[in-house]
Formats: structure tokens, sequence, C-alpha cells
């Protein structure tokens, strides 16, 4: 992945990571499979070759737009506490997690966006769909540790939990609109009440 996250640079204005913003956006409007490089130059003004100097094919713009979401939301679970907080219950660290996926989600709004709508056609998208799976399990298992904990009810499955409460969290990208009245840390509170609070053993 190193190598196609070096920067390279072509005409001015046009970076790595300007070309990307545009073809993230052209694939969430038009679907990955309907767009082409041309369509590509075509909003971007630049010939094919230009594109090209930038990225080595179509399948490596999604490659790293779907590793920018990925590894966000990664990063969120193998970070998320400070060392300070080694020793945090499961529960508040579920909690710390569910804030940091919302998190990453507005700030990555179209990654994730393209994240959530592949279907498995390409070999990327097969091998994003792997690593979001993975992420889905470690999920499940935070779940289940804080149920063993005694901190959350345990009389509804873990995978389910954790599929609901991010089904919750991914449908943002439908509707959430930066710059919208609820900011990032507010909709987080609201994401925490509304999936913790009913999962809490009282």
């Amino acid at each position: 992945m190193s190598e196609m996250q070096s920067t390279r640079r072509g005409r001015p204005g046009y970076d790595q990571q300007g070309i990307l913003a545009v073809a993230v956006a052209a694939f969430n409007e038009h679907g990955y499979d309907a767009t082409s490089i041309g369509m590509l130059a075509e909003r971007l003004g630049l010939s094919k070759s230009a594109i090209y100097h930038h990225f080595g094919s179509k399948d490596q713009i999604l490659d790293l737009a779907l590793d920018a979401a990925l590894s966000g939301l990664e990063a969120v679970v193998d970070d998320p506490l400070p060392a300070s907080a080694v020793e945090a219950s499961a529960v508040a660290r579920l909690e710390h997690v569910l804030r940091g996926a919302v998190h990453v989600l507005i700030a990555q709004l179209p990654a994730v966006t393209l994240l959530l709508r592949v279907r498995g056609n390409t070999e990327v998208e097969r091998r994003a769909l792997t690593r979001r799976r993975a992420f889905d399990r470690r999920i499940t298992a935070l779940v289940s540790e804080a149920q063993a904990e005694g901190a959350l009810r345990a009389d509804m499955d873990a995978s389910i939990v954790a599929r609901l409460t991010f089904g919750m969290i991914n449908s943002i990208v439908e509707w959430y609109r930066p710059g919208g009245r609820e900011g990032a840390d507010r909709l987080a509170d609201d994401v925490v009440a509304i999936a913790l609070d009913g999962l809490r053993r009282r």
C-alpha cells in the first residue's frame, strides 16, 4: 500500500488527493463500474494520461479510497483509549469505539459512503469486504466482552447488537450533511445514548 500512497504530482493544481476526491464523488454518484477514466478526465479538465501519472489504474483509485475509510475505522479499534485507560472496561472501550466511528464517518464521509456500497465485484472490493468483516468481528467480540462483564444485557446476540449498532452509524451517510445543526461530537453523543442506554443492565 505504501507505493500507492506516495503522492505524485503532475500538472499544477491537481495532486493525487485532489483527483482522488473527485473520483470518489463520481463513484458515489454514478457507481464504480459506470465511471470511466475518461469521465474523470472530463470532470477534472485533464487528459487521461495526466490521471495515469498519479494512478496506475481505476482499481488503484478505488483501493486508496476504500483504504482511507477502513484504516480510519480500524485505527479506532486498534487504539480505542489512551494509555492511561488500559484497564478500562469493555463497555467504556465500546463507547469510545462508537464515538470514534462516528467521527471517522463524518471526516471520511465520501470514502465511507463508497465502502458501504461495494459488493465484491472486483478483487479490490473483495479485499475491502474481508477487512470490513474482520472489523465487524472485532466489534462483536467487544460487545460480547461487555456482556460477559455484566455491563450490557446478555439476552441479545452480540453479533446482532453489533450489526444493529453499526447499521445506525452507517445510516448517517444517507442523510448527514456537513454544516448541519449537529456536529460530530453531538451526533456521537446521540448514537451512544440510543445504542448503549437501551443495552445497559439496570
